[in-house]
């Protein structure tokens, strides 16, 4: 027992527990990922900005100059940036708040479980209920629980994790990994379903023959999927610990 200065028994400290830590780093993490994916500037690694508003607040000279934040431009008269920048920051200011594709119920998430063949992780439940059903996140934003999502002015549907799974379950993949998005090229990104922590796996499609195993196709794996997804919900780029 320890003693205060003046004789009298002090009070024990406890120290929160485990469980206790991984949940309030767990309410972090979901507001943090909120904050992303509920802002129209913030909530893929890049964004779209009108090239007109842009000669307009800061002059032509602006896209006359080498720039490393330009992505590329659009035929449509938009020019795509790197979200994390000033003039993406600007023109989205007063854009409404709100996600891509509403959260969706639990009963929702067990019915794409079923389909999946394996309960997910509580965090990866907690983001399609609590941020979004995907239509955010790091690459090309990830995959939705549900089917029939489309943003606007896209052509075809959001990919749905529950049917790239059933198709990628059929061609021989793990039935373990999960789908989150893809990663340009022939890259994707899984989590592991079975694995402690859930580490995100980096997979390159074409990375394996025919007859091979599809571990052949494995690039990196991040330790965590709260991990990867801390890494993007605090600005950060997914792909630094691959290069």
């Amino acid at each position: 027992m320890t003693f205060s200065p003046h004789g009298i028994p002090a009070p024990l400290r406890h120290e929160p527990s485990l469980e206790a830590r991984q949940e309030a780093d767990g309410d972090a993490l979901i507001n943090a990922l909120q904050a992303r994916a509920w802002d129209p500037g913030l909530r893929f690694d890049r964004a779209e900005v009108p090239v007109a508003w842009i000669t307009e607040r800061y002059g032509k000279l602006w896209l006359e100059r080498r720039r490393d934040d330009i992505a590329s431009y659009g035929s449509n008269g938009t020019v795509t940036l790197k979200s994390e920048t000033e003039v993406v920051t600007g023109y989205y200011a007063d854009a409404p708040r709100g996600p891509l594709f509403p959260p969706i119920s639990l009963s929702e998430v067990e019915r794409a479980e079923r389909r999946i063949g394996r309960r997910l992780p509580d965090l990866l439940r907690r983001l399609y209920t609590e941020v979004a059903d995907g239509g955010f996140g790091p690459d090309g934003g990830l995959a939705s629980l549900t089917d029939g999502n489309r943003a606007p002015g896209h052509l075809r549907d959001w990919p749905c994790a529950a049917s790239v799974h059933e198709r990628n379950r059929s061609e021989g993949m793990p039935p373990s990994w999960l789908f989150l998005t893809n990663g340009g090229c022939t890259m994707e990104w899984h989590v592991s379903l079975s694995a402690v922590d859930n580490p995100v796996l980096l997979y390159d499609v074409d990375g394996y023959t025919f007859g091979d195993s599809p571990h052949d196709g494995l690039r990196h794996a991040t330790a965590s999927l709260r991990k990867w997804l801390w890494t993007w919900a605090d600005g950060g780029d997914v792909w630094d610990e691959v290069l």
